[in-house]
């Protein structure tokens, strides 16, 4: 202890005496990622758009089209929505308000920040960039994770579109509510117990309220920040998803679904694969008759949790390790626990 905080006073006096970086260079700086996510979306529409009818005009290439598109735009609303209250959280509310609603304890605030996802009527889009401004607020890691999982899975839309998706079938919403409580709750204590501070990078942003700088010029550069950097990679993402939708042919769905446990298995890769909106993925889960109820909820419960524009989100925020672990160990977890609560109600 007397090595760290000797450490600690020493950074703390090099702060001091360090320059402050200008903040127009703090403003513009950019990852590399983002960089290439961009370039490489801009290059892509302008191939799409200018280049002749040609190849661009066979069905699987339209189909590609439009089901990157589809996803785009069906994300993009509720990314905007996470990016604006990323940036009001950055600019506008306190810093200790988060730390001093949740428990102390980092083992309790876990399951209450998940069941605080219920207030935020978004997508994992939203998730992503909330989680990390709850972050750098001073809340818990594995809190703030609790709460990524659980925002798109268990808000009252998405519980709402579960019970028309299966009208009838209460246990069905039921079910989705307590295996995606559960997983997020279990996610973060698992966290709590493996997590490591150098598998998060957080990327450089502008935060925090600045001397000399309004909190309106805080929200619009923390806005701009966190909406270029996820931007990139949600259309990287839908790119991989339009991909696999248009590569996999529909009886490589139908040889899964007669064995139980490969159906649930699959089903829940699939959800990753898909990258279906938690809005609306409650209506394919219903459209996959051929599949156990237990491996329908899996796909529910799978596809807020890690699909492959979460998986690149994250990487984009968190770093390309956390999300390699992070989604692999969610995968698992979530499978287990539909298989648990599915086997129980369903």
């Amino acid at each position: 202890m007397r090595k760290t905080d000797a450490l600690v006073d020493v950074v703390e006096e090099t702060a001091l005496v360090a320059p402050p970086c200008p903040p127009e260079r703090r403003a513009t700086v950019r990852p590399l990622p983002v960089g290439i996510a961009v370039a490489g979306a801009a290059g892509l529409a302008a191939v799409l758009t200018l280049t002749g009818a040609g190849w661009l005009d066979r069905p699987a290439v339209a189909a590609w089209r439009t089901v990157c598109l589809a996803i785009t735009v069906q994300a993009l609303p509720f990314l905007l929505l996470g990016t604006v209250l990323s940036g009001a959280i950055n600019a506008f509310v306190p810093a200790d308000l988060f730390t001093r609603i949740l428990p102390r304890r980092p083992a309790l605030a876990v399951p209450v920040a998940g069941v605080a996802g219920a207030v935020l009527p978004g997508c994992e889009c939203a998730s992503v960039p909330v989680a990390n401004s709850l972050i750098r607020r001073g809340v818990t890691p594995a809190a703030a994770f609790a709460f990524l999982l659980s925002a798109p899975a268990i808000n009252p839309i998405v519980l709402t579109a579960t019970a028309v998706a299966f009208p009838g079938n209460p246990a069905m919403v039921a079910a989705r509510l307590l295996a995606s409580l559960l997983t997020a709750a279990a996610m973060g204590w698992l966290w709590l117990w493996l997590g490591r501070e150098e598998w998060l990078r957080q990327t450089t942003r502008h935060t925090g309220h600045q001397p000399g700088h309004s909190r309106w010029t805080e929200f619009r550069l923390g806005f701009r920040h966190d909406f270029l950097q996820a931007g990139g990679f949600l259309v990287l993402g839908a790119m991989a998803a339009a991909t696999f939708n248009v590569a996999v042919p529909r009886s490589v769905l139908d040889a899964f679904s007669g064995s139980p446990w490969l159906s649930v298995l699959f089903l829940a890769g699939l959800a990753v694969l898909l990258a279906v909106c938690s809005e609306a993925d409650a209506f394919v889960a219903a459209s996959l008759t051929g599949f156990s109820p237990t491996a329908r909820l899996a796909f529910m419960v799978v596809g807020p949790m890690v699909d492959l524009k979460l998986i690149a989100l994250q990487a984009g925020t968190f770093g390309r390790g956390f999300a390699l672990r992070f989604s692999t160990a969610t995968t698992l977890v979530a499978v287990v626990a539909s298989a648990l609560i599915g086997g129980a109600l369903l």
